[in-house]
């Protein structure tokens, strides 16, 4: 009987690498019979092949001697590579506003990126993110903060900040079609494709840009490339999020009702300045994050029962009646009689 016992790991372990057994058990090979031996099965004597078992067992001792890191065990992507997303949204935003000197708008994009920068050295001191990635991710973020910082009060020199724009544009427009695509691996197949693809179009059009052979209005769509990919990287979030509580309903008990609640406040309070400067690409994405990210996620937690009728209510009419008064003020100060006549200027312009 106790011989049987063994038969279920031996018959698993040739291919699971994986395996619980084999990665605690100090020395497999010493639980296994000989390869000459038999084992007793329902009172017959049977031979079995265990050669396949013990050349695995010797020879991935020093593999199993290495630690497990416990985030590898049931993360089945990186997770320093949705911060690092996250965090070339934020530089680009940051750049942007940077160049419009909305130092309200700088502030809250320098907080965001400081923020991400510390769960990613988090992330590298727990191993969970190569070093050559960290030290390169920090040389970027260190020279993104100071050249931003420069270029807010004037002091950095033109070209020097037109390489940092076509920095990030590139990396923005490449990385925006990857995350994309990769939300919906497996159902896809697992491709660079889509970035690779879009790393060439971005570098063709900077190229391009520069080299004089666009149109008059080439070279302003190209600049606002980055802060439109870095609106879009974070407008996909929800996206990608709502996409996983769809996947799998259980995920949405782990988020916080008050985290969703301060995201959505967060970024509906940037919705009348947005409007009144009349940014499109600034109020559309913190329109999209406030009803589709912070509102999004309260819906879900709502039919999923996991927060009140009274929280979700209140979250509702307190969004309706901020989107609601902010309309009606930006009207009240241009002296229009209708807030509609806002909104088309937003976006056909005046």
């Amino acid at each position: 009987m106790a011989d049987s016992l063994f038969l279920p790991l031996a018959a698993k372990s040739s291919n699971a690498h994986s395996s619980l057994f084999f990665r605690n058990c100090p020395s497999p090979s010493r639980l296994l019979p000989p390869k000459s031996s038999s084992l007793l099965l329902h009172g017959g004597e049977k031979k079995i092949s265990v050669l396949g078992l013990s050349l695995y067992s010797r020879v991935s001792l020093p593999h199993r001697a290495a630690p497990i890191r416990a985030l590898d065990s049931d993360v089945p992507h990186p997770l320093h590579k949705g911060m690092i997303t996250a965090l070339l949204g934020n530089l680009s935003l940051l750049s942007y506003f940077a160049k419009k000197r909305e130092t309200e708008a700088v502030v809250v994009q320098t907080l965001g990126v400081i923020s991400t920068f510390v769960v990613i050295s988090q992330l590298a001191i727990g191993e969970a993110m190569p070093l050559p990635q960290y030290v390169a991710t920090s040389v970027v973020v260190a020279a993104g903060l100071i050249l931003n910082f420069l270029n807010h009060y004037g002091m950095l020199n033109s070209t020097i900040w037109q390489f940092w724009e076509d920095f990030i544009t590139v990396g923005g427009l490449s990385v925006l079609p990857q995350i994309m695509w990769s939300t919906f691996v497996p159902y896809i197949p697992n491709s660079i494709l889509p970035g690779s693809i879009a790393f060439v179009v971005a570098v063709a059009s900077v190229t391009l840009s520069h080299s004089g052979k666009l149109s008059e209005k080439g070279p302003k769509f190209i600049g606002a490339i980055s802060g439109w990919t870095a609106t879009l990287l974070f407008m996909w979030m929800p996206v990608s999020q709502m996409w996983t509580n769809f996947l799998n309903p259980d995920n949405i008990k782990g988020l916080s009702a008050i985290s969703m609640l301060l995201a959505m406040l967060g970024n509906g309070l940037l919705i009348p300045r947005a409007l009144f400067i009349r940014d499109l690409m600034w109020f559309t994405g913190s329109l999209w994050a406030t009803l589709f990210y912070g509102y999004g996620n309260i819906v879900c937690m709502y039919l999923l029962k996991t927060i009140s009728l009274e929280f979700f209510l209140a979250a509702t009419v307190g969004l309706i009646a901020w989107i609601g008064m902010a309309l009606w003020r930006d009207a009240a100060v241009y002296r229009y009689n209708s807030p509609l006549r806002s909104l088309k200027e937003l976006v056909f312009g005046s």
